[in-house]
């Protein structure tokens, strides 16, 4: 919003206060003022002049010599080039030494052989832009009002003195998108005189024209007021009202559409001016469109209507967009001498939906979406009605006609006294609170500690307690609130279990050399599906996605990670260590009618080629897996977890040999493998190795506290087990079967060693064992171990077809 400094100066009384104090104490109250400007751009020396005669140059064809007045006795003889200058006309003139923008100064000077003795200027020279100016004022000199006095400076006359205050409005104020609601505001903050203008009803002075008003839909539209206005001579506004709508960044029309954007300035109540003429026995039917139904818009533009648009017609055929523009048919043109004018209140949403499915945001739009007061709705229709009486040469040719779904009811709020001092933190008397609710012009009736205060319609954001408190906070004064140390039970804030097992895990994941990456949940339905995810869900989809690749919402981790270490290769980054914690979203429902289980999952990822400046990595051939699974366990050790096992499995995605679950006391958390050949292809990778896992499972295995084990006090006995077994017998269930067999006495059981090969038989292979026995309460013997280690073998052979190697 932007606000005239000298158009508010009618409405309050601002002696002593300038534009900078008003932005601070706006600011101070809770409207944010983004900027202060004037109008000026730089022009002295400029002074309005007449032009009393054109005559042809002599030694040039497009250039004329005129004599101007500019001022009794003061007749300055100018060379001028713009083909629109004529005698009579009043002019801007720059003097000899006057300055115009980008530095322009002006000289006595002599053009072909004649002397010039100043410039009589254009728009442009004088810095105004040619958005907000009227069109015919664009090209050649600027041509100014008859009423423009002679001699007088020309800033004062086009309103350049005048400082613009451009405000930054929340949604909730939308009652500062009119001067009378900034007028409100700016005589409450400094207590100063409120000086609205004064606005009667006009009646017809003969018979009333017809005007019939149907609204079809009284949810849209529960108030629509119209008038007729006869005799219409369209020209140009006053220099004023061009003034003050130049300042407000409106372009000047002629008068009819500029009072009417005046009004809606001034008032924050959209109007629209319909040709009376246009509009068959003068009726009005509001209605929402018809499927198939179009209309061309002021803008020249053939619009399509949907059926959720609301329409002003002539009972038949759509005149205007209710709220947002209106047509072309019923346009106001130089012809025109009648015109019927709108004043209603449309439904907020309806018009935000018209205004944004046809890409039109205009300033009427802007106040409808918002909100507009309806106590104002017949006011400004009659304050429009009297301007162009005034300025427009018409007479009321109706009486005011309205069509109304019910009254406004009164909008009274209790509020607490003592709990205005508690919230506020300050002691404050009736009288302070009364006054308060005095300048900000709510009624009020107080009684027993509560007040009864009676809302304007001008403010809808003020609908409970707390936003009478926020009132009286804001008028009082924040920085009047004393600084007080909070008071009551205080607890000391801390992280959940989860929250801190969470940090443990990112530390120790980054700590084993993986960076951490964040994706977007949002993913596409096709990525979504390249893996299988840990839990079979449908994916869930979004009912207006911004692209294609933001389609569904993900399901697992790990197709992130494959996008995120495509890029990385693509971008010359050959070896991708990634890993991933953040939630995943589940549901079984097609159309969703509760909302999705969220889910924590870890996820990692690595992929490509061993580091050949590092001398351990180098030597090491397909070592992804074994790393991977590596940094997995180092992670459980961190933990504190024990009892992890490996079965294969071949899930969707996976490779069908390199990937197993991951089980805990038999429970899937979760699973590990390298990525499918093709779908690695697919993405330009090379191998690449991932896990995923339910964090909830996960962190449900973790134990409540350390666990710590006294150091041996007996010594230990280590023995190796080799054992041929078939290929297919996992090394795994060997372990199983040993730790099974072994019971207490086995302290530690770890794979060494694997071997295939002609000695060892086709389709065999041997896997060896290191074994570590060990008794809490007493030195083994080796018969207590050969015990022990020959039912262990023998459970092999019977379970598993094991034979002792050799």
């Amino acid at each position: 919003m932007l606000v005239s400094y000298e158009w508010l100066s009618r409405y309050v009384e601002l002696e002593g206060i300038t534009p900078e104090d008003i932005a601070m104490e706006l600011n101070r109250t809770g409207i944010e003022v983004e900027v202060i400007y004037t109008r000026d751009t730089g022009v002295s020396g400029v002074v309005i002049g007449q032009v009393l005669s054109v005559e042809k140059h002599p030694e040039a064809d497009k250039l004329k010599v005129c004599m101007v007045s500019v001022g009794p006795g003061k007749i300055l003889q100018i060379v001028c080039g713009a083909s629109n200058v004529a005698p009579g006309q009043r002019v801007p003139v720059a003097l000899v030494g006057a300055k115009l923008p980008g530095g322009v100064h002006i000289k006595n000077a002599v053009l072909r052989g004649v002397e010039s003795q100043g410039m009589i200027c254009s728009a442009r020279e004088l810095g105004l832009p040619d958005k907000v100016i009227m069109k015919e004022q664009t090209e050649g000199i600027l041509v100014l009002g008859p009423d423009a006095p002679i001699g007088g400076d020309i800033k004062d006359y086009l309103g350049m003195n005048d400082e613009v205050i451009e405000l930054q409005l929340t949604p909730n104020r939308s009652d500062c998108l009119s001067m009378f609601g900034v007028a409100y505001e700016v005589a409450a903050i400094f207590d100063r005189q409120l000086m609205l203008p004064e606005v009667s009803l006009s009646a017809p002075e003969g018979p009333s024209s017809p005007v019939e008003i149907m609204i079809q839909s009284e949810d849209d539209c529960p108030f629509y007021a119209a008038q007729v206005v006869h005799g219409i001579k369209i020209g140009p506004s006053p220099q004023w009202m061009q003034n003050r709508l130049i300042s407000a960044g409106i372009r000047p029309i002629n008068n009819v559409v500029d009072i009417t954007n005046y009004v809606m300035l001034e008032t924050g109540q959209p109007l629209h001016a319909f040709d009376y003429d246009k509009i068959p026995e003068g009726r009005i039917a509001v209605r929402r469109a018809v499927k198939g139904e179009t209309l061309v818009t002021l803008d020249g533009q053939l619009r399509e209507l949907e059926e959720d648009m609301l329409l002003i017609t002539d009972g038949t055929h759509p005149i205007a967009v209710a709220g947002v523009m209106g047509g072309e048919s019923s346009e106001v043109t130089s012809e025109t001498v009648s015109v019927l004018i709108e004043s209603a209140f449309f439904d907020p949403a309806i018009v935000r939906r018209g205004s944004r499915k046809l890409g039109l945001r205009t300033e009427a739009s802007n106040r409808f979406e918002k909100g507009v007061d309806p106590e104002r709705i017949v006011p400004a229709l009659a304050r429009a009605v009297e301007l162009m009486e005034q300025l427009a040469g018409g007479v009321a040719g109706s009486e005011v006609m309205v069509q109304k779904a019910g009254d406004v009811d009164d909008v009274v709020i209790p509020l607490r006294h003592d709990r205005l001092e508690s919230l506020i933190g300050n002691e404050l008397s009736e009288e302070e609170v009364l006054d308060i609710f005095r300048r900000l012009r709510f009624t009020v009736e107080s009684g027993e500690g509560v007040y009864h205060v009676k809302v304007p319609t001008r403010r809808p954001d003020v609908t409970m307690e707390v936003d009478l408190i926020e009132e009286v906070a804001r008028l009082y004064g924040y920085e009047r609130i004393k600084a007080r140390l909070p008071m009551g039970m205080q607890s000391q804030g801390g992280l959940t279990r989860e929250q801190k097992l969470r940090r443990v895990i990112r530390h120790t994941l980054r700590q084993l050399g993986l960076s951490e990456a964040i994706t977007y949940s949002l993913t596409s339905e096709p990525l979504n599906a390249e893996v299988e995810p840990l839990k079979s869900s449908r994916p869930i989809r979004l009912a207006m996605p911004m692209s294609q690749d933001r389609t569904v919402l993900r399901t697992g981790l790990v197709p992130s990670l494959i996008q995120a270490a495509s890029y990385n290769r693509n971008h010359g980054n050959g070896r991708v260590a990634l890993f991933e914690m953040g939630k995943t979203y589940h549901s079984a429902e097609e159309v969703l009618t509760v909302l999705p289980d969220e889910r924590w999952e870890l996820a990692a990822l690595i992929d490509g080629k061993p580091d050949p400046s590092v001398w351990k990595q180098a030597s090491v051939e397909g070592h992804g897996f074994y790393r991977l699974k590596g940094i997995l366990e180092s992670l459980f050790t961190r933990l504190g977890i024990s009892g992890v096992r490996y079965e294969v499995a071949a899930p969707n995605g996976f490779h069908p040999g390199r990937t197993a679950v991951i089980l805990i006391e038999n429970e899937v958390v979760g699973m590990i493998g390298q990525l499918h050949p093709k779908l690695a292809a697919k993405h330009d990778l090379e191998e690449p190795v991932v896990f995923q896992l339910d964090l909830a499972t996960l962190i449900t295995a973790v134990p409540d506290q350390a666990r710590y084990v006294a150091i041996p006090r007996y010594p230990a006995v280590t023995r190796d087990l080799a054992v041929v077994v078939d290929q297919d017998v996992p090394a795994g269930d060997l372990e199983a079967g040993i730790r099974k067999v072994a019971g207490e006495l086995l302290e530690s059981v770890a794979l060494f060693d694997v071997f295939s090969g002609e000695r060892i038989g086709e389709g065999k292979k041997s896997v060896a064992f290191s074994l570590v026995y060990r008794a809490k309460d007493r030195t083994l013997t080796d018969e207590e171990v050969q015990e022990v280690h020959d039912r262990m073998v023998r459970h092999l052979e019977e379970e598993y077809g094991a034979m002792l190697r050799q």
